[in-house]
């Protein structure tokens, strides 16, 4: 958690210094593409006022995180997902709005451009939300069992070597490559005490089954307390 709020401590601090460089310095050439326009395309966008009301907008999206972020420190499962939400959807969208600054000439463009930016960006964000948030299940194959969904595959009772139920989740330190959602933890992380591994989590969703085989270490739970006991059941009864 305490990752993610200096994450998003930097962002803030960040659009605060470019939006004070932008409006305060004129450091107009932050700005994409803004120093490879023609010098009176860019003159013609300094009378329009285009590059300070980036630099506002910048400013404005600050202070809109900023607000934000004592949700952090709620019990409020998405707060995560709200600020980032936020920051993406306002900047896109003051993106699109503020092309009504740009020369005349190039104005149809622009919105045609940073639309297309915009429905891109928020589909793909969507989309992979959408994967993250996506259930998962444990299978029996009979002589291997499979986790569905991203990150899943299928693996031999033969290379299992432990198989554990526990009723709390050890430390998670680290996310490697996977989706550390607010309910939900999928993909590789770092446990402590027991190094790289892979996670199929429900958040506070007690008991979670540990499987050790020669070459992964995996956590996974169910929404159902109860699934994940006959999971447990049914690899135990496989690896003895």
């Amino acid at each position: 958690m305490m990752l993610f709020i200096g994450i998003q401590l930097i962002m803030i601090f960040m659009f605060l210094f470019f939006g004070w460089a932008i409006v305060k310095k004129k450091w107009y050439g932050l700005i994409s593409n803004f120093n490879g326009r023609p010098e009176d395309e860019q003159q013609q966008l300094i009378k329009n006022g285009y590059p300070q009301r980036i630099g506002k907008l910048m400013f404005a999206t600050a202070v809109g995180m900023a607000l934000l972020l004592p949700l952090s420190f709620t019990s409020f499962q998405f707060s995560l997902e709200v600020q980032f939400g936020f920051m993406m959807l306002f900047l896109l969208g003051g993106l699109i709005y503020l092309s009504k600054y740009e020369i005349k000439e190039k104005r149809k463009r622009s919105y045609i451009f940073t639309s297309l930016i915009a429905i891109g960006t928020i589909g793909f964000i969507v989309g992979l939300f959408f994967t993250g948030y996506e259930d998962f299940e444990l299978k029996d194959y009979g002589d291997s069992f499979e986790i569905t969904g991203m990150y899943g595959e299928v693996w031999d009772y033969a290379d299992i070597r432990h198989v554990e139920l526990l009723e709390e989740m050890p430390e998670v330190t680290w996310k490697e490559n996977g989706f550390g959602l607010a309910t939900l933890a999928k993909g590789h992380f770092k446990v402590m005490d027991y190094g790289s591994s892979l996670l199929f989590i429900h958040k506070d969703s007690q008991p979670y089954l540990f499987i050790e085989t020669e070459k992964d270490k995996i956590f996974i739970n169910s929404k159902n307390s109860n699934e994940t006991k006959e999971w447990y059941e049914i690899l135990s009864s496989k690896t003895k």
